[in-house]
């Protein structure tokens, strides 16, 4: 009886388990199609957010991006669309790329028709709307502008069209267009905008400023005329075309750059005095709160001396008020602003090892370090002068994490505004009493709140509950899962992993994910948008792996600049020590590791597959640098010394010259388009890869640019991609 009763329990606990088992693993299938085609794991978001004057209310583009609507920070409440294409009869409307209030809020400056220049710089055709009548009228009839934008008055604006400034005043009818400057030309002169290189490397496209009293602009002059020319072809037509532009390859000629201060009333020019401007940067330039005062930096080639000069505007004589220098490099940022008390100024820099905020005297004199600590200030939001508080984004609970928080400005009473571990990221309003915050971690999609000054959350914008459902119960992802190991001299270093729902025993395959460059990070508590993709091998049965190597950012300055002058060297080191540890795990079979990554990540796959072959059995390399000597001089320089001085740091770490020991499966995808790492990497690597009898296989996209995207572009080459892992790890 006893044993009668044993065998039903023990059949009916089998079934029970088998039905659970099989509802854990039966996962809907993910496939390439919906990440790249269907939209299945596409994120909602909150866009275009400006705060108005009032710090009460907001504006955001909907998301269709064809209306600017106001609501209420405090109460959520949609209070008016404030322009809306479909009210207005012109062809040129298709969607609002962004917008601009004039300082009284009586008018918006709104673009339409975006033309891609580089990365971010872009040409379009303005429009200006008056609020109170409704009236819309296009800003110029003789061209598409750049970088169009309001004097502080409100009644003039400003653009860029081929390569010259000029001003158009908008309080009069049918008003002319000033042209400001003439010499202007393509591949030769740039008035107002950057070249190529310093929009790239500095983060820097609108190189021009209005002063305080919209009666002058200073703007940067680039001569490009002497930099080498890089052309490609661009295909299509029955004679395909050379698109030709100047880009400077480490150790060759840089623009030449100098300052001018132009009258926009009479149009006289003064020439600002930086000193000496032979193969210097001037990578950023701001009118301070007084008018006749103009800031702007100079680094030296090497990128190791920051000099902060300040520049009367009437006479362009000047003085360095701030000097900055490290043994290696320093990094450019945003964070330099002005107190209205004309007296003071922030700036945040790396002297104690690690990012932090300072306060400065108009003298240059340091008045108070305001953060400081083993951790990284990772943004600068803005100073609240009213109430004396300062707010920033830092990595201070881990450098995995990002937090919100306020200081004051004596560097006291330091407050956590976000409590949620994760990343946060923030956008105050102008008066600093609230703040918008897109918060996500590695396993849960972006959630958009309002917060208070103080912390409190006031409301949920945007949760993407349609894709946290999709995500946890249709379609079941596997988690996100962080671990540290330390390598064989020591170093400890973070990464992720994914692993299958239905692990193999001890023969599961491992695919590695790296970028790896400098300040960069793969490794960090958020919402990762090739989730779906890691997914999708996952479910194939794959452990998805990320390692941050050392070079990579928000463990300090040390920790980054170990690589210096060895670009490539410690970090293939790391990742190799990452496929060493990982093969050592009783679940992974080390002789199926394989390794993908994009650009910087490409170059890093050519090394592990090259100096690393004995761990590797696979890489896939997309928009890889394989030779540090064609890559452009800000970046590569900054981090790896003159190639007229550092032959060795060049060469050694190049993938180009490390064909003969590749042994691996490798698949190597390009843009033939890419104006940022040359096609020609790919080209000269098929080259030595042939000559050295090595196998493997390639594709290319005819006319894309690095980011290989546009019409059915994605879903083809992550088709690609998917498969040539499935066939050969």
């Amino acid at each position: 009886m006893k044993r009668r009763w044993f065998l039903i329990i023990s059949i009916a606990v089998a079934l029970a388990f088998n039905s659970c088992y099989s509802y854990i693993y039966a996962q809907t299938e993910i496939t390439v199609e919906d990440l790249y085609q269907k939209g299945t794991f596409r994120q909602n978001y909150v866009i275009g957010i400006v705060s108005m004057n009032d710090g009460e209310h907001y504006t955001n583009l909907n998301m269709t991006r064809n209306a600017i609507v106001k609501y209420s920070y405090q109460t959520g409440e949609k209070i008016e669309t404030i322009f809306a294409t479909k009210d207005f009869d012109y062809p040129e409307l298709d969607w609002i790329l962004d917008y601009e209030f004039s300082a009284d809020e009586s008018k918006l400056l709104i673009s339409f028709q975006y033309e891609p220049i580089y990365r971010n710089s872009f040409k379009a055709e303005y429009f200006i709307y008056n609020i109170s009548d409704s009236s819309l009228v296009r800003l110029s009839e003789n061209g598409k502008q750049q970088l169009a934008s309001f004097s502080p008055d409100g009644t003039k604006i400003a653009f860029v069209r081929e390569n010259n400034i000029y001003v158009k005043d908008i309080t009069v009818e049918n008003a002319p267009e000033v042209q400001l400057t003439k010499d202007g030309e393509w591949n030769k002169i740039i008035n107002g905008a950057p070249d190529w290189v310093y929009e790239e490397e500095f983060s820097y496209n609108k190189a021009y400023d209005w002063s305080s009293d919209s009666k002058k602009i200073a703007f940067l002059k680039t001569d490009e005329t002497n930099v080498k020319m890089f052309s490609f072809i661009q295909y299509g037509e029955l004679y395909p075309v050379n698109y030709d532009y100047k880009y400077p390859k480490a150790g060759e000629e840089n623009s030449k750059v100098s300052l001018y201060i132009v009258n926009v009333e009479n149009g006289n020019t003064i020439t600002a005095d930086m000193g000496e401007l032979e193969d210097i940067y001037i990578p950023r330039l701001m009118f301070t709160n007084d008018a006749n005062l103009l800031a702007a930096v100079k680094m030296n080639r090497l990128q190791n001396k920051y000099e902060l000069y300040l520049i009367n505007a009437e006479t362009g004589k000047s003085e360095v008020l701030l000097t900055l220098e490290d043994e290696k490099y320093m990094e450019i940022n945003d964070d330099l602003t002005f107190l209205a008390d004309n007296s003071h100024f922030i700036y945040s820099h790396e002297a104690s090892g690690f990012r932090h905020i300072y306060l400065y005297d108009m003298n240059g004199t340091e008045v108070k370090q305001l953060t400081s600590g083993d951790w990284e200030v990772t943004s600068f939001y803005g100073v609240d002068e009213t109430n004396g508080l300062i707010y920033f984004q830092a990595a201070k609970t881990s450098p995995m994490n990002r937090e919100i928080y306020s200081v004051d400005l004596q560097g006291n009473n330091m407050k956590l505004l976000t409590e949620k571990a994760g990343t946060n990221e923030a956008t105050f309003s102008k008066n600093f009493k609230y703040f918008i915050n897109d918060w996500s971690d590695a396993n849960t999609p972006p959630v958009t709140t309002l917060y208070d000054n103080t912390g409190k959350l006031i409301r949920e914008l945007e949760s993407n509950k349609s894709l946290v459902k999709k995500v946890t119960e249709d379609y079941e992802f596997s988690k996100k899962e962080f671990f540290t190991f330390k390598t064989s001299d020591g170093t400890e270093l973070n990464g992720w992993m994914i692993k299958p729902a239905k692990m193999k025993g001890k023969n599961n395959p491992v695919m590695m994910y790296v970028y790896g460059g400098p300040g960069s990070q793969t490794v960090t508590n958020s919402w990762d948008r090739d989730m779906g993709w890691w997914q999708l091998l996952a479910q194939k049965g794959y452990i998805i792996v990320s390692v941050d190597n050392r070079g990579t950012g928000a463990r300090g300055k040390e920790f980054r600049q170990v690589t210096y002058e060895q670009l490539g060297k410690y970090e293939v080191l790391d990742q190799i020590e990452a496929a060493k540890y990982l093969g050592s795990l009783k679940y992974v079979d080390k002789n199926r590791i394989g390794i993908f990554g994009w650009s910087y990540g490409g170059y890093m796959t050519g090394l592990c597959l090259t100096l690393g072959a004995e761990w590797f059995k696979l890489g896939i390399a997309v928009a890889p640098v394989t030779n540090w000597r064609y890559y452009d001089s800000i970046y590569t320089e900054r981090y790896n010394g003159l190639p007229q001085d550092n032959a060795s740091g060049y060469d050694d770490n190049s993938p180009i010259n490390h064909v003969k020991m590749m042994k691996g499966k490798f698949l190597l995808i390009h843009g033939t388009a890419d104006d940022n790492v040359h096609f020609q990497n790919s080209v000269d690597l098929v080259e030595k890869l042939i000559a050295a009898d090595v196998d493997f296989e390639t594709m290319y996209y005819p006319n894309c640019d690095h980011g290989i995207y546009g019409g059915n572009t994605r879903n083809h080459l992550y088709r690609k991609m998917t498969n040539f892992v499935l066939e050969n790890l």
